[in-house]
């Protein structure tokens, strides 16, 4: 079947593929080119444009009185747009909020909304509107033949295609839109500098990007927040028209309190008080006391948050907020619009000032031969009435001899069919005698004015003088500092969860069924505490909620938990392996609590062991790491904090009554591994079962050792222990009778 066939019927046939297909793609195009996109010439979509139009007609100038919304809706819908009006209401909503639009082009009166919820604003019957002074630089030129005018949607009347715009107002205003299959993302930019950029390409077309940014440093929002993008990125985005930029509130301190002064464009500060007071109820936020909002009329921004006291780093806190609210926020930038060719493209910044300068010296090109042509015309009609002046009763008698005077007064002076119609059309005052003179006055002047516009029109560079003055003079007169400064940081990064938890003491407990709890304060009677039938006291260790609770395995395996995260001791705690993934079979042997850096004995009862350091312990994977090597039939022992590895003492026993002591510096430090032997204890006797490490601990030089075998202990002064020292692996020397079986080995 071809594409198009016609049955007997006459009815058009083509297949389905086909019509969708065209139907699709000319959908498409429509919302492309009538709906999303703005157009380089003046930067408005058609609904923004054609609502300007519509204020126009209807009046609505900045000197005129507001009138009702509904009025400019109604007509808009009427005759140029029929959509929906609440959509084309937004449009002009837009268009009036000083807080979404740069340089506004409607003056609203009444509820337009507010930057907290920009779409609070009231009904359009309730609201009046006209438009704003800055309007002028699109509608000045409209009637001097400068745009081209197409039929409206029902073609009972003309709209102007495109606005003869006196700045780029693509650039001024921005704007964003989705359309099928592509974006546009213009951010808003300062008028004097896009000026100066425009009249350093009219005086050096050949200008780069770098000499453009000399003058434009950046976009300029309708607020005063920061943009920290760098400025290498910034001078990306302009040579490839699209990339991203990132805002940043400011802020200031004042009595110990933080105060926010302005916020990133299009954020509301209820919802940045909403995330914060979010932050503050989960608990992760405890360096922030109070939230309020000061903002009135004289300070439109004004967000406090007190600090809980005056030692909290308000740097690292604002960094923490930056990165995890709307206080600081990224835009995507899509310099995409409808160029002169009236197709779709992403444009740089020097191409698109190039296109505009392009469209404006046209547009100035027609609005002077538009007024050449103008006065042309006049003085042929003067040229005309000025031969009839000093033919005048010639001419009156031709008027009252003949019924069609015109075609005789053609032929007898010479006369155009025009100039002879501009006679006739005289009234009988203006045959009074100083009318010649007024002629004569108004044909010297038209004269000088055609002879200047004909000049300006034959150079090229008297017509782009032109427009670089006329750029010149509208900047000085609607232009305006920049509000949006920019200063270039880095981006902001959250405070790590420890940092965001109070430093409180806390006594971390560990039963050997391997239930696990917190309590508060290290005052705490660990073996004291209720545990469940069946179970008793393992562990516990002191440290600080902010801290990681490091707990270790039968298999040598550590797991590191947030110590804030554990359950409170008023119950008996839960289960930990509920929260972690340790081997079949594993039991929980140890916990641990303290700072990266704090040291702990690693060791087995086959009398093996070195130092780690706890961070090399800390794992955040469920399942833990490898730290110490357990040999086979061998038992992890409980994990020792080292206090002063070089100054440190290490006495070990074994069950067979042999004790050793040893400088603990002899032992390696190191993150994972077997160890080094600390006592020798035969590989026969291991493997048997008959002897192994019954005991470690730690002394200082000064402390004394005592040993505990049943229910005997014998306690060894300092000078007494000494007689134990040797040398790291060796079997160690036997203790008196009594004390063959060692149970505890304590210092005192």
């Amino acid at each position: 079947m071809s594409h198009l066939e016609l049955n007997l019927d006459g009815v058009e046939q083509q297949p389905l593929r086909t019509f969708t297909e065209k139907a699709y793609l000319d959908y498409s195009m429509y919302v492309i080119l009538d709906r999303a996109l703005p157009h380089v010439g003046d930067g408005l979509k058609p609904v923004q444009r054609r609502l300007i139009y519509a204020m126009s007609e209807l009046g609505l100038s900045a000197l005129s009185k507001h009138k009702k919304s509904a009025r400019t809706v109604g007509d808009v819908l009427g005759k140029y747009h029929p959509h929906g009006d609440s959509a084309c209401y937004e449009a002009m909503v837009l268009l009036a909020q000083p807080f979404s639009s740069r340089y506004p082009f409607v003056d609203g009166q009444g509820n337009w909304g507010s930057p907290d919820d920009p779409k609070s604003f009231a009904a359009m019957r309730y609201t009046e509107a006209r438009l704003s002074p800055y309007a002028q630089l699109l509608l000045s030129e409209l009637g001097q033949g400068t745009a081209d005018w197409v039929p409206n949607f029902d073609g009972t009347m003309e709209e102007p295609k495109v606005l003869p715009a006196r700045l780029p107002n693509v650039l001024l205003n921005g704007g964003s839109g989705i359309a099928v299959g592509m974006a546009t993302d213009i951010p808003p930019h300062n008028l004097r500098e896009v000026a100066r950029a425009c009249i350093c390409l009219l005086e050096n077309p050949d200008a780069g990007l770098e000499q453009i940014c000399e003058h434009i440093q950046g976009p300029d929002f309708p607020t005063e927040a920061e943009i920290i993008t760098p400025r290498r990125e910034l001078m990306a985005l302009y040579r490839t028209g699209h990339g991203s930029l990132r805002m940043r509130a400011r802020f200031e301190r004042e009595n110990g309190d933080i105060i926010v002064t302005a916020l990133p464009f299009q954020v509301s500060g209820a919802k940045v008080l909403e995330q914060i007071a979010g932050q503050m109820n989960a608990k992760k936020l405890p360096m922030v006391e109070d939230l309020r909002d000061e903002s009135d009329h004289e300070h439109p921004t004004r967000l406090v948050i007190t600090p809980r006291s005056n030692r909290v780093d308000l740097e690292g806190l604002m960094a923490h907020l930056f990165a995890t609210t709307d206080l600081e926020r990224s835009y995507r930038v899509n310099l995409n619009l409808i160029g002169l060719d009236g197709r779709p493209q992403v444009k740089s910044l020097p191409v698109l000032l190039a296109e505009w300068l392009e469209f404006r010296v046209e547009t100035v090109r027609r609005r002077l031969q538009w007024r050449l042509d103008k006065v042309l015309k006049r003085l042929h009609v003067l040229e005309g009435l000025l031969i009839a002046y000093l033919n005048i009763d010639e001419v009156i008698r031709i008027i009252r001899e003949h019924d069609a005077p015109k075609p005789v007064l053609v032929e007898r002076f010479g006369l155009t069919d025009i100039q002879a119609e501009a006679i006739l059309e005289l009234k009988l005052r203006h045959l009074a005698r100083l009318e010649e003179m007024k002629i004569r006055g108004e044909q010297d002047e038209l004269e000088q004015e055609r002879d200047h516009l004909q000049s300006v029109l034959g150079a090229d560079a008297r017509l782009r003088g032109l427009v670089r003055d006329e750029i010149e003079a509208d900047a000085e007169k609607f232009g305006d500092d920049r509000r949006s400064p920019i200063v270039e940081r880095a981006a902001a990064q959250a405070l790590d969860e420890s940092a965001l938890v109070p430093a409180e003491p806390l006594t971390v407990v560990l039963s050997k069924m391997g239930w696990v709890r917190a309590a508060k304060g290290h005052e705490v009677d660990a073996q004291g505490l209720n545990y469940k039938s069946g179970d008793a006291y393992q562990s516990d260790t002191q440290g600080r909620s902010n801290q990681q609770a490091v707990f270790l395995d039968s298999t040598g395996r550590t797991y590191a938990l947030a110590a804030h995260t554990l359950p409170s001791a008023r119950g008996q705690g839960e289960p930990i392996s509920g929260r972690l993934s340790p081997p079949d079979g594993a039991r929980f042997v140890g916990v641990m609590m303290g700072a990266g850096e704090d040291l702990y004995l690693m060791s087995t009862d086959h009398g093996y062991g070195f130092i780690c350091r706890l961070e090399d312990m800390i794992s955040r994977n469920r399942a833990g790491k490898a730290v110490i090597t357990v040999p086979q039939g061998a038992s992890v022992r409980h994990p020792m904090r080292v206090r002063d590895p070089q100054h440190q003492y290490l006495a070990a026993a074994t069950t067979d009554g042999y004790l050793l002591l040893l400088p603990l510096s002899e032992l390696p430090c190191m993150p994972r591994g077997k160890g080094n032997k600390i006592i020798n204890v035969p590989a026969a006797r291991l493997k048997a079962g008959e002897e192994f490490l019954a005991d470690l601990t730690l002394l200082d030089a000064g402390d004394s050792l005592t040993v505990v075998a049943g229910k005997k202990f014998k306690t060894l002064k300092p000078d007494e222990w000494r007689e134990y020292l040797g040398e790291r692996g060796r079997r160690g020397t036997k203790l008196p009778r009594g004390f063959q079986k060692v149970d505890i080995l304590r210092p005192n």
